[in-house]
């Protein structure tokens, strides 16, 4: 199935939905923006929760999905939800792409834990930024797979140009040092759209 658009966040995507466990119950998708990555968990998973603290984005999310029945979206802060709207210890999946580097790493880590149910798994698709050699020629890389995948998909595109761009503070290194202080066992890996992968399976 073709995209509606494309960019780096959209083309991995499909990683995380190839990452999303079989027999999940209940799914939330953090910083769910127009709610496209929503409508894929819809597809395979009963009850989707889509949360976003932009009531623009959740209106824009609704517009475009809200005529699946399984997805209820909701303007929410996973980090500070004085109204219990996104209960903890509820998700058997949950998904977070480009949404972490908007907060202090730790805290963004400990808020998502804390929604995933026991047996549950957390699916990050980060930021961080370039600081050593190898980050530079790594990321060098990077914009030539990005170039190469422009000529076959045209120019990044999407709904979210009204959202403030925010640069990661983090370095890879830092942001990797600190995923497995936070999140004991979980896997790290760079991917080269810059951006990297963040696995953790709750006990």
């Amino acid at each position: 199935m073709s995209e509606p658009y494309w960019n780096h966040n959209v083309h991995y995507q499909s990683l995380v939905m190839k990452l999303m466990p079989a027999g999940c119950e209940r799914a939330l998708d953090i910083g769910c923006g127009d709610g496209l990555l929503a409508s894929k968990l819809a597809a395979r998973v009963p009850d989707v929760t889509a949360a976003d603290r932009s009531p623009e984005a959740v209106a824009m999310a609704c517009e475009r999905h809200g005529n699946l029945d399984n997805v209820s979206f909701v303007t929410a802060d996973y980090l500070d939800d004085p109204r219990g709207l996104l209960p903890e210890g509820k998700y058997d999946f949950i998904s977070a792409v480009a949404v972490t580097h908007h907060a202090e790493f730790r805290q963004s880590a400990r808020a998502l834990a804390r929604l995933l149910a026991p047996g549950g798994r957390l699916v990050v698709v980060g930021l961080a930024r370039n600081r050593s050699a190898l980050d530079w020629i790594v990321s060098g890389a990077g914009q030539v797979a990005s170039r190469l995948l422009r000529l076959r998909h045209g120019p990044k595109s999407g709904p979210g140009k009204n959202v403030p761009a925010m640069d990661p503070v983090l370095s890879w290194g830092e942001s990797g040092r600190l995923a497995r202080q936070v999140l004991p066992g979980c896997d790290f890996r760079r991917l080269l759209l810059r951006r990297y992968l963040l696995v953790w399976d709750k006990p």
